[in-house]
């Protein structure tokens, strides 16, 4: 036993993603564990068991029989069949126990050894073989389409030392794939394994972002998949619309699971929904409630919004019981309380209305194009009770100019005024005559 009173010991942060405190962040890695326990004196040495991940979601748990130093992010080789894998330490100590009884790992067969930390030939032979994954998929794609099976193979994973490959399809019914692996092995000359999975294991080997903009819950965190179904948008008000609902994988999102144990127990507190609340005015239905904030409405008109009012499940619990007992409250809301109404805001409130009476200057209207009359015939148009023409103040009236001889008259426009026609004046000048005579 170590004294560990005089020792120091330094608090390190190996992850590069994420706001985890010593834990096991996502790095380049899914599926990783916070480690509370890191900093605890002793941890590492209560166990030796240690977490290895490897692509994507498949992680193993290993001995450390050579009592290496192994720390999160290193990279080792472990035991496989046959051969050996690469893979990266996700997690070391005593909380390593508890992932294993998660993992229900009841065989020590199941748990193997680690081998050494990687050395540069390991990772050169790893990185060859990664290399290949992604041809390997398409090749053996079309392989299974020549073949005509119904399945889709969405991944292909080869072990560290590249003599072993995992394809992981899926299916939607069972699919005999024999010829399949002959074929593959005959291809590509390695140890073939089929593995089947889900559309939902499927979305956290690729990974992607979800509608909330945060990485997907499959390819982070999220171990074990439960079911959902559409009770849980019911039980929450959601609308069921198949396209909000449904994720990445197609399949109802998994976070629909996440509240619905507080929306069970706030439900609780409301009241039913066939309870009609009877008042001595009219009788309620119930309209719509907000399951969280404990809030109803209720409306006069059976699922029409007539007359709504918002009160508390409390207050809706108390009408229900007193209607039980035969009585009817004046109104949905508490004895003694007027309903606030809200009064539309005045938005001229504190404006000066006065600067619509200003006056408007009006318009000059332009004239129009007239013939110029002689001095005669305007005397003679003049009726007889027309008023003398205004004065000034200086006693003088305002002479109005005559044009002068051989001389057309200016406009405001500056533009020359046209001389009427002599035969035009003399016609006026003879029925104005006649208009006196007459």
């Amino acid at each position: 036993m170590k004294d560990f009173k005089d020792m120091q010991f330094k608090i390190s942060r190996g992850c590069d993603r994420g706001l985890n405190h010593n834990g096991c962040g996502r790095q380049n890695m899914q599926l990783n564990t916070y480690d509370w326990l890191y900093d605890v004196p002793g941890n590492e040495e209560d166990t030796d068991l240690v977490e290895v991940q490897f692509k994507n979601t498949r992680k193993g748990y290993y001995h450390n029989v050579n009592h290496l130093d192994l720390r999160k992010g290193d990279i080792v080789a472990v035991e496989a069949s046959p051969g050996h894998d690469i893979g990266t330490v996700t997690l070391t100590g005593r909380l390593v126990k508890l992932q294993v009884k998660k993992a229900n790992l009841k065989s020590a067969d199941d748990i193997k050894r680690v081998y050494r930390i990687a050395k540069p030939v390991d990772m050169d032979k790893y990185h060859e073989a990664k290399s290949r994954e992604h041809g390997t998929m398409i090749q053996s794609r079309q392989i299974a389409k020549d073949l005509g099976l119904q399945m889709k193979i969405g991944d292909v994973e080869y072990q560290g030392d590249g003599n072993k490959a995992i394809f992981y399809y899926i299916a939607d019914e069972r699919v005999d794939f024999r010829q399949l692996i002959k074929v593959l092995a005959d291809t590509f000359h390695v140890r073939i394994e089929m593995k089947q999975i889900g559309a939902r294991q499927e979305a956290g080997r690729i990974g992607g972002t979800g509608p909330c903009g945060r990485e997907l819950c499959c390819a982070t965190w999220m171990k074990n998949f439960v079911s959902v179904s559409t009770n849980a948008a019911r039980i929450q008000d959601i609308s069921l619309n198949p396209q909000k609902l449904a994720g990445m994988c197609a399949k109802l999102k998994c976070c629909l699971n996440y509240e619905v144990d507080d929306y069970v127990e706030a439900s609780r507190k409301m009241p039913s929904r066939d309870v009609v609340l009877q008042t001595i005015d009219s009788d309620y239905y119930l309209f719509k409630s907000d399951i969280l904030a404990g809030l109803v409405t209720y409306s006069t008109g059976k699922g029409v919004a007539a007359n709504l009012e918002t009160i508390t499940a409390e207050r809706a619990r108390a009408i229900i019981e007193m209607n039980k007992r035969g009585e009817k409250p004046e109104s949905l809301t508490e004895d003694g309380k007027t309903k606030e109404t809200k009064r539309p805001a005045d938005l001229l409130a504190d404006a000066d209305i006065s600067r619509f009476d200003k006056t408007k200057k009006k318009k000059k209207k332009p004239q129009g194009k007239k013939p110029q009359q002689p001095k005669d015939a305007k005397q003679q148009q003049q009726p007889k009770d027309a008023k003398p023409q205004q004065q000034t103040k200086e006693g003088k009236q305002q002479q109005q100019p005559q044009p002068k001889e051989g001389k057309p008259q200016q406009r405001k426009d500056n533009r020359p005024q046209r001389q009427p026609k002599p035969q035009a004046v003399a016609n006026k000048k003879t029925n104005n005559a006649e208009l006196q005579q007459q």
